[in-house]
């Protein structure tokens, strides 16, 4: 069934979604030092700050991480001084206007014991981020062939009233035979059960899964800088340190 959202809906939750969500319905997830938190290392490689403008949320963040750690942060414009950037890009958020979901009865709901394949097909098609312990943030659900994991789309991160569908992909193999279409709207199905209203992630350059997800009924609302940084090497120091612009990296974020 389709159903209609009003595109700028979301309001702040959707602007700092990673942080909305270790706020929310992640706490339980979420390692936490005051205006700063991030997902375990093994779960999902992004930190947030409760306000990005706010020095004393940079400090709490470099006392969470500790000196010369390297962290990924989203939507983040501006860096305090002492950190470095090493790496970033432009993501764009896309929220469901019109998607039509529906279960897919061919899908199977993937768990821990199914982690070794997922990270095999994610590494042969780099849909994004997968790591070990990813599997807890939702559910997965995945189609399998004579026994073999050919396409995966699952849950990520979960402001209030929001999921995010991620990990979409397809073994090249199976490929133009609509199971990542299939997926999507399965696990969208999923999170409409609830309450939530899908919206998901592509870097900028992914004109291609864009294109996809737009086809589907999902609309961007917006573009936002994702930063790679590292913390100062020292010890943590009080906050009141003001920000500058980072410069320029030719390296792209994977969202």
């Amino acid at each position: 069934m389709a159903r209609q959202t009003d595109v700028r809906g979301g309001g702040t939750v959707l602007d700092n979604a990673v942080w909305a969500a270790l706020d929310g319905p992640h706490a339980h997830l979420a390692e936490r030092l005051g205006r700063a938190a991030r997902y375990p290392t093994d779960v999902y490689a992004f930190a947030a700050l409760a306000d990005p403008g706010d020095p004393a949320a940079w400090a709490d963040l470099h006392a969470l991480v500790g000196p010369g750690t390297v962290v990924r942060i989203k939507p983040v414009e501006t860096v305090p001084e002492g950190w470095e950037v090493v790496g970033g890009g432009v993501g764009v958020q896309l929220v469901d206007t019109g998607l039509r979901a529906e279960p897919a009865p061919e899908a199977v709901r993937l768990g821990p014991a199914d982690v070794p394949e997922i990270l095999d097909l994610v590494a042969r098609t780099k849909p994004g981020p997968f790591l070990k312990r990813t599997v807890v943030l939702g559910t997965y659900l995945g189609i399998r062939e004579e026994g073999r994991l050919i396409a995966l789309a699952g849950e990520r991160i979960r402001p209030p009233g929001w999921t995010e569908i991620s990990a979409v992909c397809t073994d090249p193999e199976h490929r133009g035979r609509g199971l990542a279409t299939r997926l999507v709207r399965a696990v969208a199905a999923g999170i409409r059960e609830r309450g939530d209203t899908p919206f998901l992630h592509a870097a900028e350059t992914n004109t291609s899964a864009i294109r996809l997800y737009e086809s589907l009924g999902f609309t961007v609302r917006r573009r936002s800088t994702i930063l790679q940084v590292r913390t100062p090497g020292t010890a943590p120091e009080a906050a009141g340190t003001t920000l500058a612009a980072p410069g320029t990296s030719p390296e792209p974020t994977v969202l």
